[in-house]
């Protein structure tokens, strides 16, 4: 009898990589052109965000500087009572403004331990998406469209993505054609819905005045920042946004606001920062100077642990400032019956075990507060 021999085993044909049918605009650059593979030197570790309690990153001891560090945290843990929504501008581009948006909104969402969301409501293909390692391809034309689904914290979550710091950034779109859709209407009514689950709402708006959206950033804002630079032009550029607003009825948001002095680059030795911190106090409410740091200037994610002391001193002074509205708003009599539609009442309580952030309460019978968390 022949012999048979036994039937090769049959090769298994390698799993296809997965290909989108059209990977969105932006798609490709990001992949190549990540931090990983543009900056020297070894990436810092990923670390998992917002766990359960967070040290400070401002140590606190017994010399007078340190009791200073001590009482803007505690102004900056205030509990806030209702929504409170930060608009970032500029005229002219290239000042920092986004990175203003992102350390800021960092740095608070370290020191609070409490949920805070930076908006990209840049018409012109805003940038504040690469300063977060991305958890989704969604957008806020994407959320604005899921509106009538979006009914918890969690159907909000699947929007953004959350640095460790804690803070979360609901990205825009790359393609100007797509962004410049996005208009007034639209963010009033994210702002509406997402208001009721963040306590603190950041928003980078574009460099226009006059887009569509920009008349909600601005109508919506209980904090302005202005963001300019040490330079001739980066001044008169922010000293015209004031003017500009003060002209067209916004006259109260100015005179609360602040003036960012960003360290886009080297600070050279001709320019008279001292006269242009002048300008500004004389202008709005108070006036930072962030100092050049190498690890913003390079446009990747920030992190609050790679910054140069000086700026994270800048940053928690700046948000001490910001804290201050906190405040007026704590101790503002509240709006008669609220409803669960107002994006100003914002009941809030504890997650259970296991979940981050905060939960709205249903049926509340009172204005609720975002309580501090133990540090």
């Amino acid at each position: 009898m022949p012999t048979v021999a036994p039937a090769a085993p049959a090769q298994t044909a390698p799993a296809a990589l997965y290909v989108p049918a059209q990977a969105p605009l932006g798609h490709s650059a990001a992949q190549q052109l990540s931090s990983e593979r543009l900056l020297r030197g070894a990436p810092p570790k990923p670390r998992s965000a917002r766990p359960g309690t967070r040290p400070s990153r401002f140590r606190i001891g017994g010399a007078r500087e340190d009791t200073e560090t001590q009482r803007k945290l505690e102004l900056i843990r205030t509990p806030v009572h209702s929504c409170y929504r930060i608009a970032v501008i500029s005229l002219k581009g290239g000042v920092g403004k986004t990175t203003v948006t992102t350390a800021l909104g960092a740095t608070l969402a370290s020191e609070r331990q409490d949920k805070v969301l930076a908006i990209d409501a840049n018409p012109d293909a805003g940038t504040l998406g690469r300063r977060v390692r991305r958890e989704t391809g969604a957008t806020i034309r994407d959320l604005v469209q899921a509106i009538p689904t979006l009914n918890t914290y969690m159907d909000i979550r699947s929007f953004t993505s959350q640095a460790p710091s804690g803070l979360e950034i609901l990205a825009n779109d790359v393609d100007p054609a797509i962004s410049t859709t996005f208009n007034d209407d639209d963010y009033r009514r994210a702002i509406d819905v997402l208001g009721r689950q963040y306590p603190i709402i950041l928003t980078d708006s574009g460099t226009g005045l006059l887009y569509s959206a920009m008349r909600g950033v601005l109508d919506l804002a209980d904090q302005l920042i202005v963001v300019a630079t040490p330079s001739v032009d980066g001044a008169s550029s922010a000293s015209t946004t004031l003017d500009w607003l003060n002209a067209h009825g916004y006259t109260d948001l100015v005179s609360r606001g602040l003036t960012v002095i960003s360290g886009v680059r080297e600070k050279g030795q001709m320019i008279k920062v001292e006269d242009i911190v002048a300008h500004f106090s004389a202008r709005c409410r108070g006036v930072v100077s962030v100092p050049f740091d190498e690890h913003l200037a390079v446009g990747a994610e920030v992190d609050l642990d790679i910054m140069r002391p000086r700026t994270r001193d800048a940053f928690l002074g700046l948000c001490s400032l910001v804290a201050e509205g906190f405040t007026s708003s704590r101790d503002a009599p509240p709006a008669a019956a609220p409803t669960p539609a107002d994006p100003a009442a914002c009941p809030f309580t504890r997650p259970p075990a296991g979940q981050h952030g905060y939960v709205m309460l249903p049926g509340y019978s009172q204005p609720g507060s975002f309580p501090p968390q133990p540090h």
